[in-house]
C-alpha cells in the first residue's frame, strides 16, 4: 500500500514538473510588441530604450529627436521589457514617455532642463 502511495505520488511530481516545463517553454517562444513613445514640448531630447530579447539586452540612444517620436520592437524569450528614459536638454521643455508591452503600460512625465522621465517594469 506504501509502494501505491509513492508510486502516485511520484507520478504526479513528474506530471507537475512536465506541466510547468512546457509553460516555461511556450513563454519563451511567444512574441509580443514592445511600443515606445515620447511626446511634449522640448525640442533638444536624448532617447535611450532598452529591450531584453531571447536573452540578450540591446539598448539605443538617440540624441535631438524631434517629438513626437515612436518606435515598436517585437522580442520574445522568458524575460521580456526593458526601459525607456528620455532626457530634456538644456532648452528645457516637458516629455512624457509610454510604453506598451503585453497589454501593460507605463507613463511617466518630466519638465525643465535636464530633466528625466523614465518607464520602466514592463
Amino acid at each position: 500500500m506504501l509502494l501505491v502511495v509513492f508510486l502516485l505520488m511520484a507520478g504526479g511530481c513528474v506530471a507537475l514538473i512536465a506541466g510547468v516545463a512546457n509553460e516555461v517553454d511556450k513563454e519563451t517562444k511567444r512574441e509580443i510588441t514592445v511600443t515606445y513613445e515620447v511626446t511634449g514640448s522640448a525640442k533638444d531630447v536624448t532617447i535611450t530604450y532598452s529591450t531584453y530579447s531571447d536573452g540578450d539586452l540591446s539598448q539605443n540612444q538617440l540624441s535631438d529627436v524631434e517629438l513626437p517620436w515612436r518606435k515598436e520592437e517585437k522580442t520574445k524569450g522568458f524575460v521580456k521589457g526593458g526601459t525607456l528614459a528620455v532626457t530634456t536638454g538644456a532648452s528645457g521643455g516637458k516629455i512624457r514617455c509610454e510604453v506598451t508591452a503585453d497589454g501593460t503600460t507605463r507613463t511617466a512625465t518630466a519638465s525643465g532642463k535636464f530633466a528625466t522621465a523614465t518607464c520602466d517594469g514592463f
